[in-house]
C-alpha cells in the first residue's frame, strides 16, 4: 500500500498538562477511551491491513491563539486510536516518525491526521 491516508477529527485532544502529575486517574481513562472511539469512528478508509511503517503528522488547529507548547500535545490518545482501529500496527519508535503541528482556526478548531506510508 503506497500513498497517504488523511483523517479529521473535529476537536483538540486536551493538553497533556490536564492530567500529568494530578490525581484524576479515572478522567484521564475516561478521555482516553472517548478519544479511541473519535479515531475509530471518523478515520476513514482504514487500510486492509495495520500499516507497519509510517509518518504520522499531527496537526492541531486550536480556537485561540494562545502559547502551546507541543510536547503538551504528543499525540498520545490519538496514536493509541490509530493502533486500537487497525490504522496502524504499532506506535513505538521503530514504526512510525511522528510530526507535531499546530495552527489557529477560531471558526473551526480541529485535528488533522495524516498518515504516510512508508516503505
Amino acid at each position: 500500500m503506497a500513498g497517504n491516508l488523511k483523517y479529521m477529527i473535529p476537536e483538540v485532544p486536551p493538553s497533556n498538562n490536564k492530567y500529568i502529575g494530578r490525581m484524576n486517574r479515572w478522567e484521564y481513562q475516561e478521555e482516553k477511551k472517548r478519544w479511541a472511539a473519535l479515531v475509530q469512528f471518523l478515520c476513514s478508509p482504514k487500510p486492509e491491513k495495520p500499516i507497519p511503517k509510517a509518518k504520522v503528522t499531527l496537526t492541531y488547529f486550536f480556537p485561540t491563539r494562545v502559547r502551546r507548547d507541543p510536547d503538551n500535545y504528543s499525540g498520545k490518545m490519538i496514536l493509541d486510536g490509530l493502533v486500537r482501529s487497525g490504522i496502524l500496527l504499532d506506535d513505538s519508535f521503530s514504526c512510525i516518525e511522528l510530526v507535531l503541528l499546530g495552527g489557529y482556526d477560531k471558526e473551526n478548531p480541529r485535528t488533522e491526521i495524516t498518515v504516510e506510508v512508508k516503505e
